[in-house]
């Protein structure tokens, strides 16, 4: 079974900066990615079902790094992945959800609709209008960091749905996905923040370059 060391010096402020709400190895990500670069490597010569297990297996675990492990090994695998794949790893948003994790598995999905633009709006049903807030902030944020082949429909239909729920992280990804695309797109997102009724956060965060 796959093992990581650990640090106990790190430990209390990792577990700090997360309140508390997690075990940690107190491994820091270049000290973890060391440890996990063979069995990362490893997975890409399994079946997927097996790649599955060991994600599975890793999420069970208590110490946060694992969660981290199991998700770079999906990233590690992703062009080997199908839509019935990417609609069975959604699971793991809602699994010990927090930004760390959520935000951290918006890259797989974003880099499978890049490599599949076919699927877009398939994946992105998979989490508009879903009854988890941590999944519509990935219906916000799926596009992160396209440029040219970011759907501002898509867009527009994920922000319009959330724009006045109260809730931090939802707003805090409404402002994450303008600022990014107005580094592409200045004046699309100009146009779009005067036409909408955005929360002050997400004004603040979504205009920042422009």
């Amino acid at each position: 079974m796959f093992k990581m060391t650990s640090n106990k010096e790190n430990q209390v402020p990792m577990e700090r900066y997360m309140r508390n709400q997690f075990k940690f190895l107190g491994l820091k990500t270049p000290q973890r990615k060391a440890e996990s670069k063979a069995y990362i490597k490893d997975s890409k010569k399994l079946p997927l079902p097996e790649v599955f297990q060991e994600i599975a297996d890793l999420y069970k675990r208590d110490e946060r790094e694992y969660q981290y492990v199991a998700i770079d090994m999906a990233y590690a695998n992703v062009r080997r992945l199908s839509f019935e794949d990417i609609q069975s790893l959604t699971r793991y948003i809602q699994i010990k959800s927090w930004w760390d994790t959520v935000d951290t598995w918006r890259k797989i999905f974003g880099t499978f609709v890049v490599l599949h633009p076919e699927e877009k709006k398939r994946v992105f049903s998979l989490f508009y209008k879903h009854n988890n807030f941590w999944m519509r902030r990935l219906s916000i944020d799926l596009q992160l960091l396209e440029k040219e082949t970011l759907d501002t429909e898509l867009l527009t239909k994920a922000i319009e749905y959330d724009i006045h729920t109260d809730q931090f992280f939802i707003q805090k990804g409404i402002g994450w996905a303008l600022r990014n695309y107005s580094k592409f797109n200045p004046n699309w997102v100009r146009k779009f923040v005067a036409s909408h009724d955005l929360s002050k956060l997400a004004v603040r965060e979504g205009t920042k370059y422009v």
